[in-house]
């Protein structure tokens, strides 16, 4: 018999995971590492809003440490609305907003309200965990191995093959692992596809959904724009569930406060399957993210001052990068866009170290440049990419500034010993 169901069994442990047991044991050994893996912030670099720290506190003292509404605090889904509306153009109201214990929650709750077992998801790789997503509630995911020329962003050209069999196209935009974000004229190409697909289908199929993951859109840098589908086709509000929350741009990753937006039936169910999980934001984060979102200055200077941070430290490593180019190595990066990620690219398969081993396999240069360079980034086959794939995730969110040379110089003499 069995001890655990077949989904338990066969749930891919993660890659991310994995590597972070490995450099928590050569740090424990006393080596010097520059840990870039990790998707989330150094607290002692990035605070959260001191504003919304005090409004935390406040509100436990306010006493509220009951359970909250199954949709959310009314407060803060009125603030999340007005927060949408003036920032991204979302013509929203309360009631199609939905408030749960950060993105995840959400983004698990969509493919449970919308997907039977067997149905499609078509998401691109790399991408963050719709894979183990579509194994926890039966689905059939389609990878799109997305390519450098399209900034790692999916294309309609590469969706259209899949639309017809789809229930659920999930994208994320600015993306993680890569920082960088969809044109406004690629979204609307997937928009009029969606759009065209459910006219089709005219209620004789179930509809087609986009799950459009825009938790990062605040962190765009210079030129870059941050389009979302709905402003472009408004016909896509009926089909589109947003996941959004204070978790990146508010450096609040264990806060726990995120939302969905999208249409009234889908949100309805939504928080039927959140109520029974029990899947809710805190009382007291919630009110307390609800004064914040409405302390427009406050909100402001924050995402401006954490915008510089670590922009500074995008562009130090980018920079970096492209003079180990210069200088000949085999080593890249795209100019960063967005997120608190910086996409690399280490072409070292072939090469041969020191001691006489050839680096086979991307899995042997991850393990080369961690031991050698002390430099520790995630592969993009940890996020659903082909397996011999040369790029990689770099993570700023606990870089300090003096960590950006030295990872470049270290990286240098490493390389210097390849031939």
């Amino acid at each position: 018999m069995k001890e655990v169901s077949q989904m338990a069994a066969t749930l891919i442990g993660s890659e991310i995971i994995k590597l972070a047991g490995e450099i928590k044991q050569k740090i424990a050994e006393g080596n010097k590492i520059y840990n870039f893996t990790i998707g989330d912030f150094d607290s002692a670099i990035f605070p959260i809003p001191e504003l919304l720290e005090t409004e935390i506190i406040k509100a436990y003292r306010e006493g509220y440490t009951t359970y909250p509404p199954a949709d959310g605090e009314m407060e803060l889904r009125k603030a999340v609305a007005v927060f949408s509306r003036k920032y991204y153009d979302l013509p929203v109201t309360y009631e199609s907003v939905l408030i749960g214990g950060g993105a995840r929650p959400m983004i698990y709750s969509v493919y449970a309200t919308l997907l039977d077992p067997g149905d499609t998801v078509v998401f691109p790789v790399p991408s963050w965990n719709n894979n183990h997503y579509c194994h926890l509630v039966g689905a059939k995911p389609v990878f799109i191995e997305a390519l450098p020329e399209d900034n790692f962003m999916p294309t309609a050209a590469s969706i259209e093959p899949y639309i017809t069999q789809a229930r659920l196209i999930a994208v994320c935009s600015p993306l993680n692992p890569t920082g960088t974000v969809f044109s406004r004229e690629e979204l609307e190409k997937i928009c009029d596809l969606i759009l065209a697909e459910n006219k089709r289908r005219a209620g004789k199929e179930k509809p087609l959904y986009l799950m459009y993951d825009q938790i990062y859109a605040l962190l765009t840098f210079k030129e870059t724009v941050h389009y979302n589908p709905v402003t472009l086709r408004p016909e896509m509000k009926d089909y589109t569930l947003f996941i959004d929350g204070i978790s990146k741009c508010f450096a609040a990753t264990g806060v726990r406060v995120g939302w969905t937006i999208g249409p009234d039936a889908v949100i309805s169910s939504m928080k039927s399957i959140l109520s029974h999980i029990g899947a809710w934001a805190p009382k007291a984060e919630q009110i307390a993210t609800a004064r914040f979102l409405n302390e427009e200055a406050a909100l402001e200077t924050y995402i401006e001052n954490l915008k510089k941070k670590v922009l500074f430290r995008l562009d130090g490593i980018h920079n970096g990068f492209q003079q180990l180019r210069s200088e000949g190595f085999p080593v890249d990066s795209i100019s960063p866009q967005a997120a608190i990620y910086l996409t690399i690219k280490l072409e070292l398969k072939g090469k041969i170290t020191q001691e006489g081993e050839v680096l086979e396999t991307a899995r042997a240069v991850t393990a080369y440049i961690l031991d050698a360079a002390g430099l520790a980034v995630v592969p993009f086959y940890a996020f659903g990419a082909d397996e011999e794939s040369p790029w990689y995730r770099l993570s700023v969110g606990t870089c300090t500034e003096d960590a950006i040379q030295g990872a470049i110089d270290s990286l240098r003499t490493a390389l210097k010993r390849l031939r």
